[in-house]
C-alpha cells in the first residue's frame, strides 16, 4: 500500500506489515505494547474511510475490525527513511 500524506511524504507499507500490526483488540489485546502478529490472509479486499482520521481494512479472510488511524499508518511506513532494519521490529503507537 502507498499513501501520500499532506506533507508530501509517500508512505510505503507492505500488506504483511499492515496485517501483522493490525490494531484491533482481537490481535493486540486492550492495552500494552503493540506487537507484530504473524499470519492471516494478506489479500486486501476492501478499504474504507472511518471519519476523516482512519481507514478500515478488510482482508481476504474477512478480518476487518482494525481501525488504522492515519498517524498509526505513518508509524508503519517502511520507506527507506522511516524503517528500522526489520520492519517487524518497529514500535507503532495506537
Amino acid at each position: 500500500m502507498v499513501i501520500l500524506f499532506e506533507d508530501g511524504h509517500e508512505a510505503v507499507i507492505p500488506h504483511e506489515v499492515l496485517r501483522g500490526f493490525c490494531p484491533c483488540a482481537d490481535c493486540q489485546g486492550h492495552s500494552g505494547e503493540i506487537r507484530f502478529i504473524e499470519g492471516g490472509n494478506l489479500e486486501l479486499l476492501d478499504l474504507g474511510e472511518v471519519g476523516n482520521y482512519a481507514l478500515r481494512l478488510t482482508w481476504g479472510d474477512r478480518h476487518s475490525t482494525g481501525i488504522y488511524s492515519f498517524r498509526y499508518l505513518r508509524d508503519l511506513c517502511c520507506c527507506v527513511s522511516c524503517t528500522p532494519a526489520d520492519p517487524k521490529d518497529r514500535k507503532p503507537v495506537r
